[in-house]
């Protein structure tokens, strides 16, 4: 089968790259989907959360931006990842690296479990109710 197949749609770049499919055996992931859900980053439900919560980490200390950690953990929930356990090895994934904006193999890894873990008890309880 050596025939080109075009898609119904349009993939998003990433950093300004044009983004291709090919099944050659070379980085994988099951994730291909998460793709599509960056495509509508724009939509109100992918915006809301950068507006609500305010990031009170020290500028100087902060390697993994809170925009791209809520985006990894969204993306990971929307893929059936419950836990984020999973960070350790989705940071390594090349689709949700691009759906972050990372190149997939140049990129740097995504943040990791127990930085997840720590954005996700930051806020206090009194946070929680409003």
């Amino acid at each position: 089968m050596s025939e080109d197949t075009l898609l119904p749609f349009d993939l998003p770049s990433v950093a300004r790259k044009k983004l291709s499919v090919g099944f050659d055996g070379g980085q994988l992931s099951s994730d291909a989907g998460v793709l599509l859900l960056r495509a509508s980053r724009r939509s109100s439900a992918c915006r809301a959360p950068f507006v609500v919560h305010p990031d009170r980490r020290k500028p100087e200390r902060i390697e993994h931006p809170l925009e791209e950690m809520l985006r990894l953990r969204m993306f990971a929930i929307a893929a059936g990842y419950e836990d984020a356990d999973d960070c350790d090895s989705l940071r390594y994934d090349p689709i949700f690296k691009m759906a972050v904006g990372h190149a997939p193999e140049s990129g740097d890894p995504l943040c990791s479990q127990p930085t997840m873990s720590r954005l996700e008890n930051a806020p206090s309880k009194i946070e929680i109710a409003d």
